[in-house]
């Protein structure tokens, strides 16, 4: 696979946040030796597709973050899995911070003391279940352009931090949308008309962000309050905001290192998304907020926080309070039209620099933007990247970053007189199919077997799936390892690994899981195996 790392170091460093996959409940039961991080979209692991975004960025200072537990498993796939061992020099790094673990916010991690040391410079901020086809050069080149101030892209002290940041929103309502998939609650306001570079559409597509939040709590907010909260101070600020309620942040941020003192200021703040991105949004339009959050001293230089404002940092906002006022007594007013501001009278403060949005469009021919957290996602995501030209098609310079080489890596282990629809499949190394089968839409891990008549419709195989004789499989997940018995038929079924299914099984929308949690082994199965052989023989034996 191609990386487009020849291009000049870009100075940021790279941070992908390896969560615990809580919506995988088949796949990821035991997150410390089958993390979410490393199930596979379209045969790649998943945490191989944002670190393929950083290389393609020009970012090669890459730090994977995991907890404790995790980190034996992670580190093995690291130096024995094929796909990551493939990557180029010089390779991630992990870390597994003490103190951390599946249910640490990601806003918390900014604040671990490990993560503290490790962040020299601006950074870049992913999480693991990221697939962005989009070239992040692009989207670097923006935020330098227009959010990096000079002294901090030359690397130089200054005595005001003025870099901005930049996330990236996509629209979940397209051709290839996905029931359920979660959205948020944006508000933007355009950029002044400048001359942009024609080979850089993402600076076309930039907005100030205004707002940000998860719809859901939105929708706590408009319960809670039995109408759409709006703010007058914002109608000013931004005249020709306009909202969206159908996208959804992918938790792409380019951040200036400055953010690492405002974590540290507000311990409150739990996520990134949802506070430091949503609360720096608000501030930039909300009087006295920057002064409230800490902002203020950030933004001025200052790197610790002395004991006046400890009573400040106490009256920090929580989650799930955009769109309020503060109506504390020690708090600054929320609009300057309900009291004047009693900041006028001094020195003004550093303004807040602009957290910029870029849109990402949705046209059906658009390159691939997605957070894949859910099964449902991992199938879709997983069949639309199987539709993607080979390398062996198109040649390397015209193919996508997602391309595999071939779209059958094993021609000899298909057997004659089987159909598999080549431009919408990916089979994958050592798999043997064999004869009257049927795959269509399909992905097929390493080592599985497909036995005699077996038909499958738009299936994610794992790696060394067995599917019995004369099956019929349509839109199923099937973990690693699984054996599904002869003559079962299975629709939108997910199968735990390890699992054996009974020969003839009948099921249709279910989660196909061993009994409070125990899978079987290898050695068991083998065992099943050996001791159904022996009661063969005993049969035999007896009739005679």
């Amino acid at each position: 696979m191609p990386h487009a790392i020849s291009m000049p170091a870009t100075g940021l460093q790279a941070l992908i946040l390896c969560g615990p996959g809580s919506s995988f409940p088949t796949f990821t039961t035991n997150p410390d030796e089958n993390p979410k991080a490393l199930l596979p979209i379209a045969n790649r692991p998943m945490v191989w597709y944002p670190i393929d975004f950083c290389y393609r960025s020009g970012i090669t200072n890459i730090t994977l973050i995991c907890p404790p537990s995790a980190a034996g498993v992670m580190t093995t796939a690291l130096n024995t899995n094929p796909v990551l061992t493939s990557l180029p020099h010089p390779r991630p790094d992990l870390v597994s911070p003490q103190g951390l673990d599946y249910n640490t916010g990601t806003a918390e991690i900014l604040r671990l003391p490990e993560i503290r040391d490790i962040v020299k410079s601006d950074l870049l901020v992913l999480p693991c279940d990221l697939v962005c086809e989009l070239g992040g050069d692009k989207l670097l080149q923006a935020w330098m352009v227009k959010a990096a101030s000079l002294s901090d892209l030359l690397g130089t002290e200054s005595t005001s931090c003025s870099s901005g940041g930049l996330g990236v929103w996509y629209e979940t309502k397209t051709a290839n949308a996905v029931k359920g998939e979660e959205t948020d609650f944006i508000t933007t306001t355009p950029i002044p008309k400048q001359i942009s570079s024609p080979h850089n559409p993402v600076l076309q597509r930039l907005s100030y962000l205004a707002l940000s939040m998860p719809t859901d709590s939105l929708n706590d907010l408009v319960e809670e309050k039995k109408a759409l909260p709006s703010r007058r101070s914002l109608q000013r600020k931004y005249p020709k905001s306009r909202s969206l309620t159908t996208h959804r942040d992918a938790h792409i941020y380019f951040l200036p290192k400055w953010v690492m003192d405002f974590a540290q200021e507000n311990e409150k703040l739990e996520t990134i998304g949802e506070d430091i991105v949503g609360w720096w949004a608000k501030a930039t339009w909300q009087a006295g907020l920057a002064q409230k959050l800490g902002l203020t001293k950030v933004l001025q230089g200052h790197s610790s926080v002395s004991d006046s404002t400890d009573s400040t940092r106490d009256d920090s906002p929580s989650r799930g309070e955009h769109g309020q006022s503060q109506h504390s007594n020690n708090s600054p007013p929320a609009d300057p039209e309900d009291v004047d501001d009693p900041l006028s009278a001094k020195s003004s403060p550093p303004s807040v620099p602009p957290f910029l949005a870029y849109i990402h469009p949705p046209e059906p021919d658009a390159p691939i933007i997605r957070r894949v957290d859910t099964s449902q996602l991992l199938l879709s995501v997983s069949l639309r990247l199987a539709k993607l030209p080979s390398i062996e098609e198109t040649g390397p310079e015209a193919a996508s970053p997602f391309a595999h080489p071939k779209k059958v890596a094993y021609p000899d282990g298909v057997k004659p007189r089987t159909t598999i629809t080549r431009p919408d499949c990916i089979i994958a190394s050592n798999v043997i199919v064999e004869e009257k089968t049927s795959i269509k839409e399909c992905v097929v891990g390493a080592n599985c077997q497909i036995q005699e008549g077996a038909k499958l419709f738009q299936c994610l195989l794992m790696d060394d799936v067995v599917v019995g004789k004369g099956c019929k499989l349509t839109r199923c997940i099937l973990g690693k390892r699984s054996d599904i018995g002869e003559g079962s038929i299975l629709t939108d079924c997910e199968v735990q690994e390890n699992l054996l299914v009974e020969p003839r099984t009948e099921d249709k929308d279910n989660k196909l899981m061993s009994s409070s949690g125990l899978e079987a082994s290898e050695q068991d199965m083998q065992d099943a195996l050996e001791f159904e052989g022996d009661e063969a023989d005993s049969e035999a034996l007896s009739m005679e």
